[in-house]
Formats: structure tokens, C-alpha cells, sequence
């Protein structure tokens, strides 16, 4: 069966528009919203397949991490910030730049008074929980936003930083404040091996 020759053909498009004042900062504002409500619907997809809540936690700071393994290359061609000399430096970094960079927020540092190498990072708006006014009833023991403590456990390995990065308190849990824990373990070797002469 043939077409006749004059018709045209109907291209069927969906044209995607932002607002009329759309600028750089309305497409990030839109992107950050899909990407919390894609998160939060991935982490009640979470619930439903996990009973337990360690395994959802486990699940989340592993995504988290490979997130920030690839990450990390994004953040440092487009921030343009130097090699970091102390680990103060580089939580700074963390939260001043890669923070505001990403989800828009800049947390407030903390380092413990007696080691060095043990910050905080206090969230007063945590973007990822805008859509989320409590837990999910039985749920006590869930670390909803644990996707944040991979990627930045991920993205500090990257740089040769080993770091245990875990929720100190939680919002969604009660507490005043969302507060972050990074502790700097030691700086891992660089796997390059010099030539033998």
C-alpha cells in the first residue's frame, strides 16, 4: 500500500519548556525537584524490597559511593579548586562548594576539639528530604538520606582520602538538626609504583 505523495507526514514532538524567566538557577531548581522525588520514590522501592533497615542503609551509602567515584571528576573540572592542604580545607571545600554546587545548600563545619581530623557538617535545610515530613512507620533505624554519606565517602577516596562519613543526627529522627560526621582515616597510598633502575 502506497502513501499518497501529498500528504505530509505528522512528526508527533513533545516539546519541553522551561518558564519565560527560566535562567541557569530555574533548570537546576527543576533538576534538584525530579531528583528528590526520583530519590524519594527509589528509597520507598527500597522499603518495600529490604525488610530490614541496615540493608536499605547499605544499599544507599553503596549507590552513594559510586556516584561520588564518578562524581569527582564532574566537581573538579567544573569548580576549578586547588589541591587541599589539611583535611579542614577539604571539608570546607565539601561544604562551601560541592554542596552549594549540587543540591544548593551550603552546611555549616564543625571539627571536633580534640582530633584533627573529625568535622561535622550541619544541614539546616537537607534538599533531599523537601517532600518528606517523617519516616516510614516502622522505620525507626532508617538513614534516609545515606545516599549523601556515599558519595561523599566515594568522592574523598577518589583523592586519596579515606573517611568514614555517617549521620550523627537526623530531622526525619527528631533531632534539632541534620548533622553529618566525617571522620578522615588516613590518606590512602597512590597506586602509581615508581620504576626500578
Amino acid at each position: 500500500m502506497s502513501r499518497p505523495t501529498n500528504r505530509r507526514q505528522d512528526n508527533h514532538k513533545i516539546d519541553w519548556h522551561l518558564p519565560s524567566i527560566s535562567s541557569s538557577a530555574s533548570a537546576h531548581h527543576m533538576s534538584r525537584e525530579l531528583f528528590v522525588l526520583t530519590y524519594g520514590a527509589l528509597v520507598a522501592q527500597l522499603c518495600k524490597d529490604y525488610e530490614k533497615d541496615e540493608d536499605v542503609n547499605k544499599y544507599l551509602d553503596r549507590m552513594g559511593y559510586d556516584i561520588g567515584i564518578r562524581l569527582i571528576e564532574d566537581f573538579l573540572a567544573r569548580s576549578a579548586v586547588r589541591k587541599c592542604r589539611s583535611y579542614s580545607e577539604t571539608v570546607d571545600v565539601i561544604a562551601q562548594v560541592a554542596f552549594k554546587m549540587y543540591l544548593g545548600v551550603t552546611p555549616s563545619v564543625s571539627c571536633s576539639n580534640t582530633t584533627e581530623n573529625e568535622f561535622f557538617l550541619m544541614l539546616d535545610k537537607n534538599p533531599l528530604v523537601d517532600f518528606v515530613e517523617e519516616l516510614p512507620a516502622g522505620r525507626c533505624s532508617l538513614c534516609y538520606c545515606n545516599i549523601l554519606c556515599g558519595v561523599i565517602r566515594g568522592a574523598l577516596e577518589m583523592v586519596h582520602l579515606a573517611a568514614e562519613v555517617t549521620f550523627v543526627q537526623d530531622r526525619l529522627k527528631g533531632d534539632d538538626v541534620t548533622e553529618i560526621g566525617i571522620i578522615f582515616l588516613k590518606k590512602l597510598e597512590d597506586k602509581k609504583h615508581k620504576r626500578k633502575k
